[in-house]
Parts: structure tokens; sequence; C-alpha cells
């Protein structure tokens, strides 16, 4: 029997069963027993057995499914040793939805799909041996974080490393578009291209002049965004991996823009099929203006690109909107409309009830808080991505006459609820940090050169986290409580110092810093001004509990790393960021990101199999309580969690809102007339977490009265 011919299987009923209560109890043995058959009846039976390490390498190797390089790097000896060592951990699958997950998206399969060629500990050996580059000991620390579920790779760079014939080991690419034709066709170029190879891609097209604009003194000759968003949306359904999954974009544009109230039309059902996307996603970039002029009721102007980047002589993504608005307003060479901003709002708000988009980028948010020299115009197709960027000049021959910076994105992610065990926390952030960074020094996109240069100037990583709501769960607490959001604000400042210590090491280890860390707030010393008083410590008695056992940085402690690095340098210019873990939460058996669960069993639609269903994990009697849907919940208490994390991420988190389409009774104080979500709703929401210091907000989820949840993310471009 192989894959292909398998029948009568038991798992998927066994499965099935855990959505019918038995007595009033979710039966959570099903899930047990739905595992131990799909072990039994699916994996043991259809995996290609080896003799040994040595014989199962050479095989794998000699019919081209992994490189020789990398493992021509160890001793047999060594091999034998990380391959032993992975087998005496005995990792256990927790899940039917962990296993089924792995073996069918992951594991490395015969040509003919017929058997299975890997286990999970042989991915992770590979992934171990691969990112760490002949270092022995490196590679057995990064086997022993993957294998106990520590620190994990995001789904490209774990799916793809070794592998011969293989994708990007990156996630998702952040292009800029200028206002010019050159600009335009390199971009749709590059989208092409990006697509091609895999992850999600960004474009900013701010600086796009507007319909009806001049071009070259022909009045009204402009076409405006619209018809660039098509070519875009087509160049990503052509350039789909040959027919393997859809191509995925997102384009954002500027809430000054005077097309915005055209582009936001474009998502919604009822759209002209000659500007409706319909696999396009949509984002917003909003100054910190935009929430002025909103809360005070008053008219905004929007301003034409054109002319402003002719008054200013920079693209119009540049330009401080906030600082330069009454400036704009007041100057008659700069082409501007007038329209009401709550009247905008509401039209945002109507198409997150409908569509879920767009993503909000409080750009002067994310612009205040980055501590490297540059400017930040625009975020990815997850919204957690925030990094400088500097504009290129193409010539008519598409060729680059400036050279500017694009971005690839490079993600891993924490299990909380495992490193929180971890025998050295600090070390292994410090393993993770530099298993990215192989990522990144080996990531050449050269078939778009400014995405080559951001990477070669920068060297990003992105680390991030999954499992806060399970963590919080496990050891009851309640999410978005005192301790929850205490506890949130420790473990990302201890990922954030953890990184900074590796960078640093890196940096003096290659004697290398990005390119303009001397023009930081690191090479400064500011940046390290709110640690050096040594205030983030725990202060309640559970966190502290937490805790225990575990380093945690001093204000002396900051002030060596701070003159450290302002002695020796950071290798990386950006190191955290949270992304939303799609699959691969499941795989860790955890929850997704940082955000709350959504059911305690959660039912997923797979293809052609059906209804697989997953209980939460660590689901008990015990912790029941604690497993609050994200449906049920005051979305300002999810808001105060994330802000406690973001304080300490140099990015941005792909934060999502989740409220049904009937609010329940008692939960906002201002629903008094209507327990209908409004417009109203959401408008208070995003002020709430703009005050509250949030970079970004990725979907708006709806839960209707029929079952149905509106702004789903369905992208698994770019996630974890």
């Amino acid at each position: 029997m192989s894959l292909k011919t398998l029948k009568d299987v038991s798992y998927y009923k066994l499965n099935n069963e855990i959505n019918r209560p038995v007595n009033g109890q979710i039966p959570l043995n099903k899930d047990k027993e739905a595992l131990a058959a799909f072990l039994a009846e699916n994996v043991q039976p259809n995996t290609k057995q080896f003799a040994n390490t040595q014989e199962k390498l050479a095989y794998l190797v000699k019919e081209d499914f992994l490189e020789a390089e990398f493992l021509a790097q160890y001793t047999p000896e060594f091999l034998d040793r990380l391959y032993a060592f992975l087998e005496e951990q005995n990792f256990q699958f927790k899940s039917f939805m962990a296993a089924y997950k792995f073996y069918s998206q992951y594991a490395l399969k015969t040509n003919d799909g017929t058997q299975y060629l890997e286990g999970y500990e042989d991915r992770v050996a590979v992934n171990a041996l691969y990112f760490a580059a002949g270092d022995e000991e490196l590679a057995m620390s990064l086997a022993d974080e993957m294998i106990h579920q520590r620190y994990q790779p995001a789904t490209p760079s774990f799916l793809n490393a070794g592998r011969k014939r293989r994708g990007e080991l990156v996630s998702c690419f952040l292009i800029q578009i200028t206002d010019d034709m050159n600009s335009i066709g390199r971009g749709i170029n590059s989208a092409l291209q990006l697509s091609r190879i895999g992850g999600g891609v960004g474009i900013t097209l701010s600086n796009l002049r507007e319909a009806g604009a001049p071009i070259k003194g022909y009045e009204g000759a402009a076409s405006g965004v619209m018809p660039v968003m098509k070519l875009f949306e087509d160049s990503f359904s052509y350039s789909n991996q040959l027919g393997q999954r859809q191509g995925a974009g997102v384009v954002y544009l500027n809430v000054f823009h005077p097309d915005i109230i055209n582009f936001l039309s474009a998502k919604k059902e009822n759209a002209d099929e000659k500007i409706r996307v319909k696999t396009l996603s949509l984002g917003v970039l909003v100054p910190d203006k935009f929430y002025e002029l909103t809360a005070q009721n008053k008219d905004m102007y929007l301003f034409s690109p054109y002319s402003v980047e002719l008054e200013y002589g920079m693209p119009f993504s540049y330009v401080d909107i906030t600082k330069e608005y009454d400036n704009l307003v007041a100057n008659p060479k700069i082409r501007k409309t007038k329209i009401k901003a709550r009247d905008l709002e509401n039209e945002i708000s109507k198409l997150q009830q409908e569509s879920g988009y767009p993503y909000i980028i409080n750009i002067d948010t994310a612009n205040k808080n980055n501590p490297i020299d540059g400017k930040i115009i625009m975020s990815n197709l997850c919204s957690e991505i925030l990094q400088v960027q500097r504009p290129s000049v193409i010539n008519g021959r598409q060729e680059y006459e400036v050279l500017g910076t694009d971005i690839s994105c490079n993600l891993g992610s924490t299990n909380i609820v495992n490193l929180m065990d971890s025998p050295d926390f600090g070390s292994s952030v410090k393993s993770m940090t530099r298993a990215l960074t192989y990522v990144t020094d080996h990531s050449d996109i050269d078939v778009v050169p400014s995405i080559a240069q951001g990477n070669q100037e920068a060297h990003t990583i992105g680390l991030g986290a999954m499992g806060l709501h399970t963590y919080f769960a496990k050891n009851h607490i309640e999410y978005g409580s005192p301790e929850s959001i205490e506890f949130t604000d420790i473990y990302f400042m201890l990922l954030n110092y953890w990184t900074l210590v590796a960078s640093n090491e890196i940096a003096q280890e290659k004697n290398e810093s990005f390119v303009g860390f001397e023009k930081s707030q690191y090479a400064d010393g500011s940046y390290f001004d709110k640690y050096t008083s040594g205030q983030h410590l725990p202060r309640s008695p559970k966190v502290k509990e937490l805790f225990e056992g575990i380093f945690l940085p001093s204000g002396a402690d900051w002030q060596a790393l701070k003159e450290k690095v302002q002695e020796t340098g950071l290798y990386h210019q950006n190191r955290l960021a949270v992304a939303p873990n799609g699959s691969i939460s499941y795989i860790n058996d955890t929850s997704a990101s940082l955000h709350p669960i959504t059911r305690m069993i959660e039912e997923r639609q797979e293809k052609k199999i059906g209804k697989i269903y997953y209980p939460a994990a660590y689901l008990s009697n015990d912790t029941l309580p604690y497993y609050k849907s994200a449906y049920d919940m005051d979305m300002r208490k999810v808001i105060d969690v994330y802000a406690a994390a973001q304080e300490h991420i140099d990015q941005g988190m792909s934060l999502t809102l989740f409220l049904r389409s009937e609010i329940p009774a008692g939960l906002y104080e201002w629903k008094t007339k209507t327990n209908k979500q409004t417009t109203r709703d959401l408008n208070i929401l995003r002020h709430y977490a703009f005050h509250k210091g949030i970079k970004s907000i990725y979907y708006v989820r709806t839960f209707t009265d029929d079952q149905e949840e509106i702004g789903a993310n369905q992208c698994e471009s770019c996630v974890i």
C-alpha cells in the first residue's frame, strides 16, 4: 500500500468525533486515537526504510533530494552523532493535526509521492546542518532547539533547507514604485520574478500621481493607481509557481492620496469589474494627522503626489505629511482636494466589515520608534515588516541609474511555552539568531537588484513568537490581565536583549556592522536609555515565579551592552518581528502568534480531505476557563498585550482584530443602542490601537450570525 492508494483509514473519522460531545464532555481522547491511527496506517507503512544514517543520506543525495555541499562540511561520525541525539529525544507529535500537517506539507516524499523520505527528526537534522554551515557546535544547538520546538524557522526555510530542488528560504518581499513609467514597468517585472520565486510581495503605490493629474502639460491625462493595481493583480495570477499556489501581493496607498476612495472601492463586492481587485490585498498608510483630523471631525485635504514631489524634490512617500500638512494646505503650487475625514474613516471601517481589508499601517508611529536613519514607507503582505527603504532611479533602458534599497523578509519564531522551559534562554535565542543570519547571508535575490542591495546592506532578520495564549492558559493567566501584560513585556524584553547580544557578537566576529549603523540610535546610545534604568523587571509574584531561574538583565547589564554595541556595532539593522504563524503553529502544537484562539476546537477545511478538528493545546478542565475565544474578548485587551510586546520589537506585529457581527452584551461600554457591529466600533478600536503605540493592524475578522468568518486570512505565502 502506498500514499496514493490509501483506503479504509480510520484517523479522519476518529478526529471528527472530537466535535461530538459525549455526556457534555469533549472527547479529547479521540484526537490521541486519531494520531496513533495516522502514524500506524499512514506514516509507518509508507516511510522508506534505511539501514543507517549514512545509507539514508547517500540515497537522498544520489537521487537529487538533498544537496551534497552542506553535508560535506561534516564528518560521517558527526552526522551519526547528531542523528542519534535527535532519536534519543523521543520526539512525539501531540495532536493528529500536528502530524497530519507535517507529513502532508513539509516531509520530503519520493518523486511519485508514494513514500515518505523524512520524519520530523530528519527535517530538523537537515535544517540544523544547513543553517550551521559546518559549525558542529551550532548544528547540535540548533538541533536541540528545533527538536524541543523552542525554535521554528519560517515555512520557506523549514521546508526548503537542504533540498536540491527547492524554492527560496525567505518569506516575502517589499518593493516601491516611483512616479514614472520606467519604475512601473520594472516593478511589474519584479513582481513577476518574486512571485515565481515564492512568498508574498508588498508594493507601495503612494508615489504615483492621481487620476486626472497632468502628464507633461496635458491636463487630466494620468490614469492614477487603479490600472496599475490591476496590472499587478494580473501579474500575480500569471506568476504562480507552476500553478502550485496563487501568487499573492498587497498594495499600499497613503490615506492622503487623492485616489484613496477609488482604491478602497476596488475591494467592494459590488465594485465595477474595471476596477475590482479579487486576489490582491489592500493596505492603507496612515499618518498621525489623519487621527487628529478625524478626532476633531474636520475636513482633510488629499495631495497630488506629482505636485508634492516637484515642490519637495523627493517622492511622496518620503515627505512627512503630519509635519508638513499645514504647509501643503497653504501652498498654492500643491494640487489638492477636500473631503471630510470622518467620511473616509467610515469608508475604511465599512470595507473592513465587508472584507477584512485594508490593513492599517500607522506610519508615523513606525518611524518615531525607528532607531535606524532613514524612512519607513510601507509594510509587507502580513504587516509585520517595517524597515527603511531608499528609492531607485530607473532609466528608459530599465537600468538602475541610482540603486535604492528594497526588502526581503527572513523570519523565524520562538515557541513561548517551550522556550520558557529552555535550560538556557539566552543561548537558545543566540542560536536562533545565527540560524536566521545564515539565511540572510546566503540570500541573493539577484533578479531584483534593489532587494539584493537592501539585504546586503542591512542583514535584517525577524525573530518572533507563537503560543502566547497557550502559555497563559497553561499557567492559569487570563489573556489581557495585568499579569499577562507584564509577562509579555518581560518576554519580549528578553528577546530584544539576547538578539542584541547575538548581533553584537556576530558583528565582532565578522568585523562588520549594517550599513548606516553609525547614524543609528544604537551608535549614539540613545536607544538603550529606556533600559538602563532597569525598569523592565517582574513586579507581581506570579510573573516573578514564571521567570524564576531565567537571567533578567539589570540596568547595569543594559549599560554594559550599550557600551559594547557603541564600540563594536551590530550586524543586523532589524532583528524582531511577529508574523501571523500559519500552519506551522499546528505542528508546534500551540496557539498562533500572540493573539487569542478563536475556538477551543478549531475546524479546518483541508482541500480534498474535508474538515479536520484541532483541540487547543493543553486543553483540559484545568485550562478551559482560560481559553476564551477572541470573538468574545474585548479587543482592547488584545491591543494592550500587543502594545506590551511592541515596546521591545524594532519592527511590527501582525495584529488581527476579532469581532462578532453581533457584539456580546456588556463587552464595550459604548454599545448602548444596538448590539450590531458598526463602523463606530472599528473606528474606536483603531484609535485605541494608535494611542497605545501599535504600528500596524493586519486583518479585521468578523464572525457572522451564520457562522462564517469575514476577513479570515487565507494567505499562506508570508506566514511562519
